[in-house]
């Protein structure tokens, strides 16, 4: 959609600008690298996009960097800020988007350095076919979270760069998939399956007194520190009726400076294992390593 909007710009411009030496191509590209190299970005990032809409597939996403990464992002503003002291458009500009590129491709390699080490564990486990999500940890490529999904479990572990022989400690949770099915039931249940399925957690919280069915993205964040959980109906006469609309529910917790401090810690010193499990619930815990 993007890329014939802006070649519908282009023809527009070529047609209607006062600058009557810039060719079609030139515009072509102006405006179709400006609203699709966005959106490209996206699909780098957990969540994704939905590059094929309006046909109904799920979004496309294949993270290899934080949504928030200011190695990423500095250098385009740093090039910005040297074109607008200099008056070059070029050279700053260009060398910004240079090193972003290749931080990008440094980010590319490096997910593939964390599957190649993920494979072992997943052979050990027998979960070589569970569905599972590789993404970097906050502002950064050099640490990685895996998320693996394991029928009404998922299992957690880190993976980074500078780990050596270090073997990855692999955690598991509880996912409450026992009211998976009452969630599908619902339209608003199945809409998030597609959206985030299957890396849903389920729950029932209190919530202003009544009994409330809620779904958590087990993407965003880390275990004991998700961002986002929706509730999406509520228990009346043991059946559940769904929310409209359905409501953000505050996070039991957010990620503090202290858990911060321990997962940029993780980085540099991989023999001080991180065990995600001490930020979650006891409820949640199904079944840690002696090391945590």
């Amino acid at each position: 959609m993007l890329t014939g909007f802006g070649t519908l710009l282009a023809l527009l411009a070529r047609r209607f600008a006062p600058a009557r030496d810039i060719t079609f191509g030139h515009w072509w590209a102006y405006f179709v690298l400006c609203l699709v190299t966005h959106p490209l970005l996206d699909v780098l990032t957990t969540y994704g996009t939905q590059v094929w809409w309006p046909l109904d597939v799920r979004p496309s996403a294949w993270p290899v960097i934080f949504i928030i990464d200011p190695l990423y992002t500095l250098p385009l503003l740093v090039g910005i800020g040297i074109a607008m002291v200099t008056g070059n458009g070029y050279r700053g500009p260009g060398w910004g988007l240079a090193l972003s590129c290749a931080y990008l491709a440094f980010a590319m390699t490096a997910k593939g350095v964390v599957e190649h080490r993920l494979a072992p564990l997943l052979a050990e486990h027998g979960l070589g076919e569970a569905p599972r999500l590789v993404q970097p940890t906050p502002f950064n490529t050099l640490l990685w979270r895996v998320t693996i999904i394991d029928g009404d479990r998922h299992h957690e572990t880190l993976i980074g760069l500078l780990d050596g022989d270090q073997e990855p400690v692999m955690e598991t949770f509880h996912r409450g998939a026992e009211l998976e099915p009452a969630a599908l039931a619902l339209e608003k249940g199945q809409r998030l399956d597609w959206f985030a399925g299957p890396y849903l957690r389920y729950e029932v919280r209190e919530l202003g007194g009544q009994e409330t069915l809620v779904a958590t993205d087990l993407r965003l964040g880390f275990p004991g520190f998700y961002a986002f959980s929706y509730a999406l109906a509520t228990r009346e006469a043991e059946a559940w009726q769904p929310l409209a609309p359905t409501e953000m529910v505050t996070p039991d917790t957010r990620a503090d400076l202290d858990a911060l401090q321990q997962l940029g810690a993780r980085i540099l010193t991989p023999e001080a294992t991180l065990c995600t499990s001490n930020f979650v619930a006891d409820r949640w815990v199904a079944e840690v390593p002696e090391t945590c």
